[in-house]
C-alpha cells in the first residue's frame, strides 16, 4: 500500500503547485472587506465538506481575532443537527441551508459555499438565496465548478478530480486564508498603535 499512499501525496504536491492563488487573494478580500463592515460570514457544506465549513468558521471565527480589532462573525448553517432535519422535513434536504439564510442573511454579507462538484443543490439553493438578499459568495469547488461557478463571485476551483484531493485542498485554502486574513490584521493593529502613539507624542 506504500506505493498508493506516495502517488497520493505526490499528486497533492502538484494539486498545490497549480492552485488558483489569484482567486484565493479575491476570495480573502471579499472576507476582509465583510468583517471590516461587521457583516457576517456563513458558510455551508455537505458531508466532508460540512466538516471543512465548521473548521473554517471555527478558525476564521477564533484563529484570526487580533486585540483592538472587531472580530469575524462567522457563522456555519453545517451545525444546527434539529434545525436542519426540520426544514429538510418540512421542506426538502434542498432547502435546509437556504431556508436558515432567510432568516438571517443581510446585503454585504458572504456565504462561502463548499462543493467538490459545484452541483449540490442545497449549496445551489444556498447560493441563490444569498444573492437574492444582497449577499455574496465564495465558492470552493473542484475542477469544473459545476453550476456553483455561475452564482460565485470568487470561485477556487481545485484543478483535481479525485475527491479526497479536492477536500484536501479545500482544507488547505480555508487555513490559507485564515493565515493571510490574520497576518493582515495584525499589521494593521500594530499601524494603528503607532499611528496613535505619534499622535500622542506630537
Amino acid at each position: 500500500m506504500r506505493s498508493d499512499i506516495e502517488r497520493y501525496w505526490a499528486d497533492m504536491a502538484e494539486v498545490a503547485a497549480i492552485m488558483p492563488f489569484r482567486a484565493m487573494d479575491r476570495g480573502a478580500k471579499l472576507l476582509l472587506d465583510c468583517q471590516r463592515r461587521q457583516g457576517t460570514v456563513f458558510i455551508v457544506g455537505n458531508g466532508g465538506s460540512a466538516a471543512t465549513a465548521s473548521h473554517f468558521a471555527c478558525d476564521l471565527a477564533k484563529g484570526t481575532r487580533t486585540e483592538g480589532l472587531a472580530p469575524f462573525r462567522a457563522i456555519p448553517l453545517t451545525d444546527s443537527i434539529p434545525l436542519m432535519t426540520a426544514w429538510g422535513n418540512d421542506t426538502s434536504y434542498e432547502r435546509v441551508f437556504a431556508e436558515q439564510l432567510v432568516n438571517l442573511v443581510k446585503p454585504g454579507d458572504v456565504l462561502v459555499a463548499i462543493s467538490t462538484s459545484g452541483m449540490s443543490p442545497n449549496i445551489l439553493a444556498a447560493a441563490e438565496a444569498a444573492r437574492r438578499y444582497g449577499a455574496k459568495v465564495i465558492a470552493l469547488t473542484g475542477r469544473t465548478g459545476g453550476q456553483l461557478r455561475w452564482l460565485a463571485d470568487v470561485t477556487m476551483r481545485v484543478p483535481a478530480d479525485g475527491i479526497e484531493l479536492v477536500e484536501d485542498a479545500h482544507s488547505a485554502i480555508t487555513h490559507s486564508l485564515c493565515v493571510a486574513l490574520r497576518r493582515h490584521l495584525q499589521k494593521e493593529a500594530a499601524l494603528r498603535v503607532t499611528v496613535a502613539a505619534e499622535e500622542t507624542s506630537a
